[in-house]
């Protein structure tokens, strides 16, 4: 998969030089091309924004150079993500859409955002990692390069991606390691009893009450057993008492 990302801070990405993205970049599983839109400028001063009009704080981006930048990556089979407060919140079910993406150009904002026409013209979706604002695009731009780049094949193995959290509508079970006892707690005993039906059952019941103590909301669009949704009542009960 190949991002392209514009953005007037490219040295903000150095953090995908590491670990399991930097990995993926060196095997060729991922490519990501950083594009300086400030290098677009006509201006002599390399000028990227202006006042809006109408008036109002802050400075836009023009649309003239975002769209030079825009055409320098340009491709038919690329999507275009506008990374905005104003966007869908970016969730599992998107990122695995996008994972299946061959090309994403990605537009980062600063300042007070980008001039609406460049953004009609070019942008396929605005994507938002959630109901704050940030300074730039930058960072939620590395956010989906690092989640979508998890499900590109090959990055990870599918036992990694398959069993974590929202993988299946709910939060991840515990997860336990070396030394087997630690500050006088023991792992549960089910997980090293080698009986994997037996362990299979507590991680279900574990992920579901890590979803109901932490995320029960996420539980309205999960289909449930009827065993499930028993184990679920008697929480509740526990609660209640």
């Amino acid at each position: 998969m190949k991002f392209d990302v514009l953005t007037l801070f490219p040295e903000m990405f150095e953090p995908l030089k590491q670990s399991i993205i930097k990995r993926a970049s060196e095997n060729n599983l991922i490519n990501i091309n950083l594009v300086n839109i400030r290098d677009f400028s006509e201006d002599k001063h390399n000028k990227v924004d202006d006042t809006p009009y109408g008036g109002g704080a802050g400075m836009l981006m023009k649309p003239d150079v975002v769209d030079r930048a825009y055409n320098s990556v340009k491709a038919e089979n690329a999507e275009v993500i506008y990374l905005t407060p104003q966007g869908k919140t970016l969730n599992q079910e998107m990122i695995k859409r996008l994972s299946k993406k061959q090309h994403l150009i990605l537009l980062c904002g600063h300042y007070e955002g980008i001039d609406q026409r460049v953004i009609d013209k070019i942008v396929d979706e605005e994507i938002s990692i959630g109901d704050y604002v940030l300074t730039g695009g930058e960072i939620p731009a590395m956010v989906l390069i690092d989640s979508v780049s998890r499900y590109v094949d090959g990055v990870l193995s599918n036992e990694s991606t398959d069993e974590e959290s929202f993988s299946n509508g709910l939060l991840e079970y515990p997860q336990y390691t070396r030394p087997e006892v630690f500050d006088n707690i023991k792992v549960p005993e089910v997980l090293i009893s080698g009986h994997h039906e037996n362990i299979r059952k507590w991680r279900k019941e574990k992920s579901l009450e890590n979803t109901f103590k932490k995320r029960p909301e996420l539980l309205d669009n999960v289909v449930l057993t009827e065993n499930e949704k028993n184990y679920i009542e008697n929480l509740k009960k526990e609660v209640q008492e």
